[in-house]
């Protein structure tokens, strides 16, 4: 099958999911524009600022994305693109898509509250507990998985330093990298000044939008003539430091300005690709070569649970209901945007999920060479529009590779100001609101900047270690938090009294899928740790990843129980 009709037929279904399925839940729910939202009830010019729909949305869709749509479908594309494609759509409309949705909806219902303490309502105080271990140990996985992958999109390698570059500085023959590093400095500068134009200095959003999209232009162009140059070391550090500074500011200084931006990039970018396709498929530059189906197996990765839970962020992530719930639904100035917000941005995603398989099936030959996904994801969309070398193929390529590091970068700091509240969350007792109605210990503890530093410093300290002894691990936390999050928003929608069950097979699936994965981590590290497998020699990696694999499934056990319990207490009331 051609690229063009793959991505058609993509548009047109989860088009069709959101006209209909999203619909069909807003009206399940009962999605009232007539209500006041969180961040009209309780504003406080931090957190709780309402924000204008196309705002909300930058700032929702570009914090989801990440790096994961391109990592994942590209990763999982060894099994044919048949499984990656069908997983995509139908993990995006009937599985993603109800748990972004669901997520934002209970939030706006419960005061801006997090998923943790939605739980606490419905599940009891042990589970909130609980879930907000488990999630602050996924959060972990996701600081030291984004570190990584944006400190290795930024660096100059020592081979480049070894043959004449400068260790620090600026150069005026940039490599991919150093472009990318100059232009997203460049690029929180300008989203602090979008954010004083329109908050402080009182300017529309029109104008003042297309005054930063004429700057992005400007330093886009600007950091193709001049990079950065910095090690891998030096960027982790400079990465953890603009993390914790970007999630203790104000939403309007930083986060909401930078999202926002940083989503004309997404869709410029996927512009771009389907440009691409679409130009290719008439004038026939590469063929796309992805066989249909490859094996049920492959080099002793099975297609269940594998395919399921390397995908992520293409059909399912359980981050999306920790950002629909974390600071979206604080966001959100009218219930009659929940939909576009939390459905559609998953939808979307998922598109982003097929033009990256699309993008790997056409360099599928040669895409060991690449290395990275992401330099797959590039050459792939680049070689639409030209040879490798030329000077569309080059600059193309850079742009992409732009835009998924920017991306990467927004997810981390979302997931810092993420971890911020989670953690403050864990030592509040009821009644109390904030860190300053703490006592005694529990005041420092839950003291923002105490739970900000503490989680930058293990997350950007793991962010050190190679990628692939992080990405698995992150993709099972990732997925099984998706169940635990399905299961949570499910109790509270019976407990309130409103139609759950579109919930019960996402969960289940999500949650058995993710668990044997888990299980299976385990089983394969604990014959490596303890010298069962006599050809391979154990590392600090894989005992990382057996005890946090240990303790992620004894945590996910626990919920389920509890949730088991509250389903049938409710089921029981109900009869």
């Amino acid at each position: 099958m051609s690229a063009l009709l793959i991505i058609l037929a993509a548009i047109a279904l989860l088009f069709c999911g959101y006209v209909f399925y999203g619909s069909w839940l807003a009206k399940k729910w009962g999605i009232d524009p007539a209500r006041k939202t969180p961040a009209e009830e309780h504003p406080d010019g931090v957190d709780y600022v309402t924000a204008k729909p196309a705002v909300l949305m930058g700032h929702h869709y570009s914090s989801i994305a990440g790096a994961g749509p391109i990592n994942g479908p590209i990763q999982a594309a060894i099994f044919g693109w048949i499984p990656v494609f069908l997983w995509c759509v139908i993990g995006g409309i009937f599985f993603g898509g109800v748990q972004d949705f669901g997520s934002l909806f209970a939030s706006i219902r419960n005061d801006g509250k997090t998923v943790g303490e939605i739980i606490s309502q419905s599940m009891g105080k042990i589970a909130k507990k609980l879930f907000i271990i488990f999630t602050l140990m996924v959060l972990i996985l996701v600081i030291a998985s984004f570190v990584n992958v944006v400190a290795g999109t930024f660096m100059t390698t020592a081979s480049e330093i070894a043959d004449g570059a400068k260790a620090f500085g600026f150069t005026l023959n940039p490599t991919n990298n150093q472009t990318t590093a100059m232009i997203s400095l460049l690029f929180i500068v300008i989203a602090v000044f979008y954010g004083l134009m329109t908050n402080k200095g009182g300017m529309k959003v029109l104008p003042a939008t297309i005054i930063g999209v004429v700057a992005v232009a400007a330093i886009v162009l600007f950091g193709l003539k001049v990079g950065f140059i910095m090690n891998r070391t030096g960027w982790i550090i400079v990465i953890a430091a603009y993390i914790t500074i970007a999630s203790l500011l104000p939403v309007w200084i930083m986060l909401q300005p930078r999202d926002y931006l940083s989503s004309f990039l997404l869709y410029g970018m996927m512009i771009v690709a389907v440009a691409g396709i679409i130009f290719n498929a008439f004038k026939g530059n590469v063929k796309f070569e992805m066989p249909a189906f490859t094996s049920w197996n492959v080099n002793g990765q099975t297609m269940f649970p594998m395919l399921f839970i390397t995908v992520a962020c293409g059909a399912c992530s359980g981050f999306h209901s920790l950002i629909a719930s974390g600071t979206t639904s604080k966001q959100l100035d009218s219930e009659k945007n929940a939909k576009l917000i939390g459905y559609g941005s998953m939808l979307v995603e998922s598109a982003l999920g097929i033009i990256s398989l699309i993008a790997v099936g056409c360099v599928y030959s040669q895409r060991a060479k690449y290395g990275s996904p992401t330099a797959i994801f590039g050459s792939g969309i680049a070689s639409m529009f030209g040879a490798a070398g030329t000077p569309v193929y080059n600059t193309i390529c850079a742009l992409l590779t732009l835009a998924v590091s920017v991306f990467a970068l927004t997810s981390l700091d979302t997931a810092t100001r993420l971890s911020r509240f989670m953690f403050s969350e864990m030592f509040l007792k009821d009644g109390e609101k904030e860190w300053k109605d703490a006592k005694g210990i529990r005041k420092i503890l839950a003291h923002p900047l105490f739970g900000t530093l503490l989680m930058v410093l293990i997350g950007s300290t793991l962010g050190f270690m190679k990628l692939s002894a992080i990405w698995g691990l992150f993709g099972a936390a990732n997925q099984l938090l998706a169940g635990i999050a399905l299961m949570a928003v499910a109790a509270w929608l019976g407990e309130v009294g409103k139609s759950n069950k579109m919930f019960f097979i996402p969960m289940i699936f999500m949650l058995v899928a993710t668990l044997s994965f888990l299980v299976m981590t385990i089983v394969n590290k604990f014959k490596l740790c303890f010298g069962l497998i006599a050809e391979k020699a154990a590392v600090w990696g894989d005992w990382f990843q057996l005890i946090f694999a240990l303790g992620m499934v004894v945590l996910a056990v626990i919920l389920i129980v509890v949730g088991i319990k509250t389903f049938a207490k409710q089921i029981k009331n109900k009869k």
